[in-house]
């Protein structure tokens, strides 16, 4: 596998606190990675480190394979990002904020409708941003990001303060990109229901260390199914499973069997009203992605 990105016990320490811990990240190319954590985790700390704004205190990093140290300049020409708020001159337009940008990077006049088009902007291309909604402001921004048609775009809580149809916008968009542009996106976020709604590979950080770092289906594959049995005289049921070497456990008046095969579950109703149980209900319980989240990341509070 091709990796985008590459860290090597990326560090970053602020007088004796570790903001980040000997990070490992590997960023399939063609990909939407979600890298998620609780706020405070060290997302926005990683990123600034991604895109030289800071210097790590030890390890290193390789973005297209090339050292970040020694290879800064070349690197960040193919690099796109939106990280804290979009900037942008208020007073202009879509259109001439595209302009004064495309100035600076070299891109040619073309590439500002195509941005516009990518980032749904084009009938707004000639209204002044001041007017702007917060969702069309952060398109704006992924638009400013796009101009240079980056292969790698890094994109920090882009959601955050998005009204739901803004919500649905940025993920529809972020989704195209890999497909439309050949591009690998990297995404930061808080909440599990984004990254899940966006992301095939996922990176959970917490305290400053990777906990998890796999495809999103490996992720959802760690919640663990369990069968929920609704009886009669739950607790003597239960009982009369263990004495017959059934493995359960029992809470709130509820018996749960590990995850089991259609057989196994049949044999134990079939036991039950052997032994003078009602049977109410056979129920299928997965956690979610936000539980297995929310145990991976428990305390995790740290900055």
């Amino acid at each position: 596998m091709e990796y985008i990105v590459e860290t090597h016990n990326l560090t970053k320490r602020f007088g004796k606190e570790i903001a980040v811990n000997d990070l490992n990240l590997k960023i399939p190319k063609g990909e939407v990675y979600g890298f998620l954590g609780p706020n405070g985790a060290g997302k926005s700390t990683t990123l600034r480190m991604l895109l030289g704004l800071m210097r790590p205190t030890a390890g290193s990093v390789r973005i297209f394979g090339k050292d970040l140290k020694k290879e800064r300049i070349s690197i960040l020409r193919n690099v796109g990002a939106l990280v804290e708020n979009p900037s942008y001159y208020s007073h202009l337009t879509a259109f001439e904020n595209l302009e004064a940008v495309r100035k600076i990077v070299g891109a040619p006049k073309e590439k500002i409708d195509e941005v516009l088009e990518l980032v749904r902007l084009s009938k707004a291309a000639d209204k002044k941003v001041n007017g702007f909604s917060l969702g069309m402001k952060q398109r704006l921004g992924i638009a400013i990001a796009l101009l240079n048609d980056p292969k790698l775009l890094i994109l920090d809580e882009p959601t955050n303060g998005l009204d739901p149809s803004g919500i649905i916008e940025m993920r529809n968009l972020i989704k195209r990109l890999p497909k439309e542009k050949d591009m690998t996106v990297l995404i930061s976020s808080h909440l599990l229901a984004e990254i899940d709604q966006v992301a095939t590979y996922v990176g959970v950080i917490s305290k400053g260390k990777l906990i998890f770092q796999d495809s999103i289906k490996a992720m959802r594959q760690k919640a663990r199914r369990k069968i929920r049995l609704k009886v009669s005289d739950a607790n003597n049921a239960y009982h009369a499973l263990l004495e017959k070497g059934i493995k359960t456990d029992f809470r709130d008046n509820v018996i749960y069997l590990d995850e089991q095969s259609d057989e196994a579950v049949a044999e134990v109703v079939e036991i039950l009203v052997a032994e003078g149980y009602s049977v109410y209900r056979v129920e299928e319980e997965q956690p979610s992605l936000e539980d297995i989240f929310l145990k991976m990341t428990a305390g995790g509070d740290g900055r």
